[in-house]
């Protein structure tokens, strides 16, 4: 059976999933993992990454692809036997900027392409669950889409009293067995709720020395992203929608991408009281806010006229930081007050550091190789940066990466020096691509 076929016929078992999972809401699905055969697992295959580092056993995707349907077979036939051992996850540090790391971990190739087949029968349930103010690592759903509902819901309020929620070290914080829990309460087949339990208590490999917990999923596991939006839709999204909003005496909304939550109340005195109990709300769940990192930010829309001395006038509104933008009131062309985001100065300062390093690494490469891999940079910092407001940084990013370009070149020889003057003409043959906003609110507005 060809890819193209294969793929089909697990779309089709997937909506069969879904509509099952509509049909009955409140009751629990027992018979999950009879969808999972050998097409399910090529279809699983083909959808994990083949590039990554590899795991504790030193596999590649290549190495793995040599006896391809073999290995399928033998990982279905483990987990559905109960026989399947989950090894232990590798963990990497890597940098997260001010000098700073978080652990990832980093399954077997193996282990990746069997927890990608049971993410596959998971979703489809938990996609008829999850509410709308959830957008991270769901299918069809963006940081980007996350970012515009923001945007969208602040302008049509005029802002408000914003929760800036940071809860700290979430994946290393959530109760295994308070997973599972949550898990059962929709899905009760025994092969998915025992491949689960075998990823949670899997361990952790570090500096060859193995360790277990029992609290936390390490970062970096397929299945990990969905366990973490099955726990915060448990904690957070529905007590929201149950709980809070009804007692609210103004407008509210919630956005949240991961454990990155941000909650903003029309009025002032809701903000305060749902600080107040959420701290008690989240550690039922053995989660914590981060004291300094959870913010409460008047972010009101400043008044376009105020007649009163400026010592009677409210403080300017505050700004607040979410997935890797600063947002804040600024005048528009035509004067009005709207929300503009643009890139925040620790991802901008890290996103130099990182082309910097290259340039310093790359400086001997031929001049044509570096041009192609720079805009190649500068494309994919577009991709994600290059939104609606955001146009002075793009303009930025492009104005110092052409200063450390030529550092760098500068530095090849004694002899053949790069001044400013040569950098010019060398820079009008290999001109770097221009900014480009990639995320435009008005294109897409007219093509929606």
């Amino acid at each position: 059976m060809g890819d193209t076929s294969r793929s089909q016929t697990v779309s089709t078992k997937q909506e069969r999933i879904a509509e099952l999972a509509r049909q009955m809401p409140d009751k629990q699905l027992t018979s999950l993992s009879q969808h999972i055969d050998l097409n399910w697992m090529y279809e699983a295959y083909r959808l994990t990454r083949k590039d990554g580092a590899v795991g504790i056993d030193g596999q590649s995707a290549k190495e793995f692809a040599v006896d391809l349907r073999d290995n399928l077979q033998q990982l279905l036939d483990a987990a559905k036997s109960g026989q399947y051992r989950a090894p232990a996850v590798r963990r990497v540090n890597i940098p997260k900027g001010k000098g700073k790391t978080r652990p990832l971990g980093i399954p077997t190739f193996a282990d990746k392409v069997l927890q990608r087949a049971f993410v596959m029968a998971l979703e489809p349930v938990y996609e008829q669950d999850f509410l709308d103010c959830s957008y991270g690592f769901r299918p069809g759903r963006s940081a980007h889409q996350a970012l515009q509902s923001i945007w969208n819901q602040t302008m049509k309020m005029g802002g408000g009293s914003l929760l800036d929620l940071d809860i700290s070290g979430f994946f290393d914080a959530m109760d295994k067995n308070q997973i599972q829990e949550f898990v059962r309460q929709r899905v009760t087949d025994g092969v998915v709720k025992r491949m689960i339990g075998k990823w949670l208590n899997a361990g952790v490999m570090e500096d060859g020395q193995r360790t277990n917990s029992d609290k936390g999923t390490p970062q970096g596991g397929v299945i990990s992203p969905l366990l973490a939006n099955i726990y915060l839709h448990e904690v957070l999204d529905q007590w929201y929608e149950r709980d809070v909003r009804p007692r609210m005496r103004g407008r509210t909304f919630m956005v949240r991408y991961a454990d990155d939550v941000v909650m903003c109340f029309e009025r002032e005195e809701d903000a305060r009281r749902v600080l107040e109990v959420l701290p008690k709300r989240l550690e039922r769940y053995g989660l914590s806010l981060h004291p300094e990192k959870t913010r409460l930010v008047e972010f009101q829309r400043p008044s376009h006229k105020d007649n009163r001395p400026p010592e009677q006038r409210p403080p300017r509104p505050g700004t607040f930081d979410f997935l890797g933008f600063t947002h804040h009131w600024e005048r528009s062309r035509k004067g009005k007050w709207i929300v503009k985001r643009k890139t925040m100065k620790s991802r901008f300062s890290r996103a130099l550091s990182e082309i910097a390093l290259w340039c310093r690494k790359a400086r001997h490469l031929p001049i044509r190789e570096q041009h192609r891999i720079l805009s190649m940079k500068l494309r994919g910092h577009d991709a994600y940066y290059g939104i609606t407001g955001n146009s002075r940084a793009l303009d930025n990013m492009r104005f110092f990466v052409k200063r450390i370009w030529r550092k760098w070149l500068n530095r090849r020889s004694q002899r053949a020096r790069m001044d400013w003057v040569k950098f010019e003409k060398l820079h009008q043959r290999y001109p770097l691509p221009p900014p480009v906003v990639v995320h435009s609110i008005y294109r897409q507005s007219a093509n929606p």
